[in-house]
């Protein structure tokens, strides 16, 4: 670990302000207002994307902080994170998905992750695979029954690195092809899965879904701000810390 109270050099948070236990998100808004869950919650960090609260959830001290959009910057985050004590990790956002039967709002637990994410290549070889831990799934399996929430799907997700295609075909339409089953798609699992092998640390994700791919035909056009996914992401902003807290 580096020296307690020296920040570390993007997050700006020293790693004493750290729990061993965090939540992580893309959105800076988002972080904070998981942040209103916590009791004594400070702000212990803001720099670019990089926004970090600590305080406790059923009294357990927890971490929320925002590692914006991609692998690349969130990379960041985790690999901060990890070096100033974290231990275990368990990433909230939105997802596109890819089964059939999974509605707007839903909530999605990510078992793995395909390493599509254009970051964790260069830091793990491509063969090792990303893998969630069973313990922080049995805690958000947990933590979604004390909530009585049963819209629960489970499964592999995959991680890509950019939001708009170009002009090659996108990769997602190669799984959604494929005999397979490929849950959802969204951008940062599959790093925060390699960073946190490297550093024998914990981690996983429970995703909302905000649109579904195999039911519309571009998802870019896609309204993420409706008020299905705000319910959504308000109940796995929930069970997200309440999960944390059952592994610490």
């Amino acid at each position: 670990m580096n020296n307690p109270d020296k920040p570390l050099p993007l997050l700006k948070t020293r790693p004493s302000d750290l729990a061993s236990h965090a939540l992580v998100v893309g959105d800076p808004g988002r972080a904070a207002l998981a942040a209103e869950l916590l009791t004594n919650a400070e702000e212990v960090g803001c720099f670019r994307e990089y926004r970090t609260f600590t305080g406790e959830f059923a009294a357990k001290r927890v971490t929320i902080s925002s590692h914006g959009v991609g692998g690349a910057g969130a990379s960041v985050c985790f690999e901060e994170m990890m070096q100033g004590g974290v231990k275990t990790v368990i990433r909230a956002g939105t997802c596109g998905a890819m089964r059939k039967g999974i509605k707007d709002g839903e909530l999605v637990i990510g078992t793995g992750a395909i390493r599509e994410d254009g970051t964790s290549e260069r830091l793990m070889p491509i063969a090792y695979p990303a893998i969630a831990d069973r313990h922080v799934i049995s805690a958000l399996e947990a933590a979604a029954a004390a909530q009585d929430y049963t819209r629960l799907h489970e499964g592999i997700i995959l991680t890509q690195s950019y939001f708009y295609p170009g002009i090659l075909p996108p990769a997602v339409d190669t799984w959604l092809k494929a005999d397979v089953d490929v849950c959802a798609v969204e951008m940062e699992l599959a790093t925060l899965l390699i960073i946190a092998a490297l550093h024998g640390a914990r981690a996983g994700g429970i995703f909302t879904s905000d649109g579904n791919m195999t039911e519309e035909a571009d998802m870019t056009e896609t309204d993420p701000h409706r008020s299905v996914i705000e319910q959504g992401v308000s109940t796995m902003l929930k069970i997200a810390p309440d999960a944390l807290a059952r592994l610490a």
